[in-house]
């Protein structure tokens, strides 16, 4: 287990300073990627959402500073990092996500999240932090994160996820006969550029169409040209004020 004394750790502010997270000094450490997830997320004062994988909680207490009054439920394997989401306020379960504890399995949820691991380990290299390799890398099939997700939600919930852009057709085909209304939007570095990570949204009893929207832009300009803060308008109001993604 990961040292969690003070001084192996970090207090990082989110949101403007809105919201600080205790995080590991070295391992994995949470980044934009969940933030943009928290403000795609139409969650209404006295929903529930529970976060899969939710690591030291940037997802739903990021969420939860935009919406108050939500219910918010982690769930986290590694017990170091469910020990610092629930510090930093969220209520957090140490346990696998295919093997929820029975509490859980008899709840459901207006909306649950999830920020999985980016890359297959059949396919690539593993991290020798095990904090940073639990938050990168996967040995859950995308498939699942859905299903557990699906089993978890109540009528007309949303499941929402940010990954990246090649895992998409693993995400429809999860989804399919499962949950509904599937809907994506790509998110790209900069205008012309090829998406490099997307939102999933879908929705349990849904039957709308397939839906690609136009992709959300993190940065202004056709290529990086200095140092320093880029990001687009719309971006830096929800790095930095907390704002909701239009979208």
């Amino acid at each position: 287990m990961r040292s969690t004394s003070d001084s192996d750790l970090t207090h990082d502010a989110f949101l403007g300073g809105r919201l600080h997270l205790w995080q590991p000094r070295a391992g994995y450490r949470a980044g934009v990627d969940p933030v943009l997830l928290a403000a795609s997320i139409p969650a209404k004062a006295g929903q529930s959402v529970l976060d899969l994988g939710c690591g030291v909680g940037a997802i739903a207490l990021c969420l939860g500073e935009r919406v108050p009054g939500l219910a918010l439920m982690g769930v986290e394997r590694q017990s170091d990092y469910a020990a610092l989401a629930t510090r930093n306020g969220l209520p957090t379960q140490t346990a696998d996500i295919t093997a929820l504890p029975a509490d859980l399995r008899a709840r459901s949820f207006d909306h649950v999240v999830a920020n999985p691991p980016y890359f297959d380990r059949t396919a690539g290299h593993s991290a020798t932090d095990q904090g940073r390799e639990g938050g990168r890398g996967h040995d859950t099939p995308l498939a699942q994160w859905i299903d557990v997700a699906a089993r978890r939600l109540r009528h007309k919930g949303f499941l929402h996820m940010i990954h990246r852009a090649e895992r998409v057709p693993d995400m429809l085909i999860g989804a399919q006969g499962r949950l509904g209304s599937p809907e994506i939007w790509p998110i790209s570095p900069r205008v012309g550029k090829p998406a490099e990570l997307v939102i999933f949204r879908v929705r349990k009893d849904g039957r709308a169409e397939f839906r690609l929207h136009s992709p959300i832009i993190l940065h202004e300009g056709a290529q990086h040209e200095r140092d320093g803060d880029s990001y687009t308008p719309e971006i830096q109001a929800v790095l930095r004020d907390g704002a909701a993604l239009t979208l």
